[in-house]
């Protein structure tokens, strides 16, 4: 958040300007009045926002002027020169350097994406070439403590096959179990993947007009894999809704991905936040609590024939909106609202 030092703006506490590729995002939260605002501003180059567009609604409002100064703008434009654009580097099921017996990659690299959740980075047995993981499709992959039962966990990569030698992996990390393992191996140990029939989920191109995807957490990550190729084909005009639960602000992952690509992408992808434990009194100013039915209708539109839901995410949102991962029927809200088995993918 920005806060800035203007005695024009008495009437907002605070004021986020989030400078995207295309737009200037302000988003201003009084503590009485006026009520919260919540715009998006084409850039023309220049980092100046009429206050008459900022529609504050406050008699001390002007013709002058706000202006972010450059070591304000400086860090914005950066934070999203370096989100690439979707990549949509398709290949079709089978090409898979994994195959049905497991084969060792060596960990190249672990990076931090918040206080519990790691970006792996792992080496190919061809240096030469990419996974070669068809979309939508994930990978296995094994291992634990020494002496005790090896742990096999499904994890879809987030990198594409863009990338050459080497794929990358959003895991979060709880006590215990193969995250904990991964987390404490040393760059260069070897992890078991394999990649198997059941792994290849519903493939694009998806065929519908509408899609709706509901994450929560690392869930994000097959919504991140579909996103690519449905933003990064140029002939694709498919619409997302995406509505994505978080435990906090700080817990939302790939945040700038989804905002740089909502904004370069208005009208065709649109992203809900809803976080469950974010602290009472805090900033935030989206909504709040777990995912139910209302803002299930908020974020997506009816069911029809032209239009499918990804699922992803804990064993407990499973259980509310569609019924068990592994079970092909459909039950809960999604059911409730008049969805299908054949609308609703579960990854």
């Amino acid at each position: 958040f920005l806060t800035l030092p203007d005695r024009r703006l008495r009437a907002a506490s605070r004021v986020q300007a989030v400078l995207l590729p295309e737009r200037i995002r302000i988003r201003a939260r009084a503590d009485s009045n006026p009520p919260p605002i919540r715009m998006t501003l084409r850039r023309t180059g220049a980092t100046c926002i009429p206050r008459s567009l900022m529609a504050l609604h406050h008699a001390s409002a002007s013709r002058q002027p706000l202006r972010l100064s450059p070591p304000l703008a400086a860090p914005l434009r950066r934070r999203f020169s370096s989100v690439p654009p979707p990549v949509a580097a398709l290949v079709p099921p089978g090409e898979c350097q994994f195959g049905e017996e497991w084969v060792a990659a060596p960990l190249l690299g672990r990076a931090d994406l918040n206080h519990d959740t790691r970006l792996f980075t792992f080496g190919l047995p061809d240096p030469g070439k990419p996974l070669g993981l068809s979309t939508c499709a994930c990978i296995l992959a094994r291992g634990g403590a020494e002496g005790a039962e090896p742990v096999v966990r499904p994890y879809t990569p987030v990198s594409t096959n863009a990338l050459l030698g080497k794929f990358e992996l959003m895991v979060k990390v709880y006590s215990g179990g193969l995250s904990a393992h991964l987390d404490g191996l040393p760059i260069g140990a070897p992890v078991a993947f394999k990649h198997i029939q059941f792994n290849v989920k519903t493939q694009y191109p998806f065929g519908r007009r509408r899609l709706g995807m509901l994450a929560g957490g690392t869930g994000i990550a097959p919504m991140i894999q579909a996103l690519h190729a449905v933003l990064g084909s140029a002939d694709d005009s498919t619409v997302v809704d995406l509505l994505y639960g978080s435990k906090t602000e700080p817990d939302i992952l790939a945040r700038d991905t989804l905002d740089a690509w909502s904004a370069a992408y208005p009208g065709r992808l649109n992203v809900t936040h809803v976080l469950s434990h974010e602290p009472a009194g805090s900033a935030w100013a989206g909504a709040r609590g777990f995912i139910s039915e209302p803002l299930l209708r908020q974020a997506l539109t009816p069911p029809d024939a032209d239009s499918a839901l990804f699922v992803c995410g804990p064993p407990p949102m499973y259980d509310l909106l569609c019924g068990p991962r592994g079970e092909e029927e459909l039950t809960g809200l999604l059911a409730d609202m008049g969805y299908t088995a054949g609308q609703v993918h579960k990854f």
